[in-house]
């Protein structure tokens, strides 16, 4: 029987990774012995980086996460799993409106490949609040992003307003 590696995702936009998210990355870093954080191409989503630019600020981000890589995706979530033989997704849910959310893409997922499962993860209290949307309206208006964001994101975010 051949061994097999566990592989867990972390999807999302990552419009742009913020301590929110770094944070999830790594408490899911220790639960599973691979995982890829997936980027999306989401044409929904009107972001303010491009795929590659997203990609190259999470790659940063958790540069010291041995067991993380990061890659970029513009496919279905189920399709993106079934090439890299991943069979966990790891979501982070922040509310009961991201539950319920959360749980359709769950139940898709499932559908469209029956060995992926998706678990989800509470954000430490004191990043519970923080969103890509709401860092880009705070480094808009002139607020302090600083525990926000990691250092080369406030950076490029700040650069990327003015």
């Amino acid at each position: 029987m051949k061994s097999k590696t566990l592989t867990a995702i972390f999807p999302g936009t990552f419009d742009p990774i913020t301590n929110g998210h770094i944070d999830l990355i790594t408490r899911a870093s220790l639960l599973f012995p691979r995982l890829i954080v997936a980027v999306a191409e989401n044409p929904n989503k009107n972001t303010l980086f491009t795929l590659e630019e997203r990609v190259n600020l999470a790659s940063t981000a958790v540069e010291h996460l041995l067991n993380v890589e990061v890659i970029g995706f513009d496919n279905l979530m189920a399709n993106f799993a079934q090439t890299h033989n991943a069979t966990v997704v790891v979501r982070g849910v922040r509310t009961t409106h991201d539950f319920e959310y959360e749980r359709q893409l769950a139940e898709m997922n499932r559908a469209l490949k029956a060995d992926l499962d998706t678990i989800f993860l509470m954000p430490s209290i004191a990043m519970g609040f923080i969103s890509s949307t709401i860092v880009k309206d705070v480094a808009y208006h002139g607020g302090n992003i600083t525990n926000l964001v990691p250092v080369h994101v406030k950076k490029e975010l700040l650069q990327r307003l003015t």
